[in-house]
């Protein structure tokens, strides 16, 4: 059995503050989606892909505020990205303070947030909060690229599946500041040397 997707954003954020997991387009692909708050359904995620815990899973978030919410810190180096890149195909991993303790897998002191380009995820992130997303696929087979291929690849293990036709871009750049220098992760569709760039006003 397979989900049908759907295409009211409400159906969706009820499941996420149900704790479900969800299917979700993204500016890039097509991504599992938990809500922050519901740490079960984040847990449920990796179990659902097949993902490692060494591995950590991104937040995607409205913007720069509630980034700064899931970091429980200030940096004033994300500001800058943020107003540069965001929305956009950038992920920053910044180091967490205290009371952000939602596990999500790889280092628990940092975590990696990016503000998408899609109304739509923005706005389902100002209506149920931070989100856990993960690409849409089994642990490091490709990811999907249309709902229907979601949902024919999780079947009812993902019951809502929000349509929002292709989505097939390159990955979002992930960048660290999480420690000293600023360091490329994994460089997508922004080149790390704009990053680089930005932070230093050159």
């Amino acid at each position: 059995m397979t989900a049908n997707p759907v295409t009211s954003v409400a159906d969706v954020a009820h499941a996420l503050e149900r704790g479900r997991v969800v299917g979700i387009p993204t500016d890039t692909v097509y991504g599992l989606a938990a809500a922050l708050s519901r740490p079960a359904a984040v847990d449920e995620l990796f179990v659902l892909k097949g993902r490692p815990r060494d591995l950590a899973i991104p937040v995607l978030v409205a913007d720069l505020a509630q980034a700064e919410t899931v970091a429980g810190v200030s940096d004033p180096r994300l500001t800058v990205l943020a107003d540069q890149f965001w929305p956009g195909a950038l992920t920053v991993a910044v180091r967490r303070g205290a009371g952000s303790d939602v596990v999500l897998g790889g280092d628990p002191t940092t975590v990696g947030v990016r503000c998408p380009d899609d109304d739509v995820i923005r706005a389902l992130c100002r209506r149920v909060g931070p989100l856990a997303v993960t690409s849409a696929n089994p642990h490091a087979g490709p990811p999907a690229t249309t709902a229907e291929e979601l949902s024919s690849i999780f079947g009812d293990q993902v019951i809502v599946v929000l349509d929002g036709g292709l989505r097939d871009e390159p990955p979002s750049t992930v960048v660290s500041i999480a420690e000293g220098e600023p360091r490329c992760v994994r460089e997508g569709r922004i080149p790390f040397t704009d990053v680089t760039a930005a932070l230093t006003g050159s």
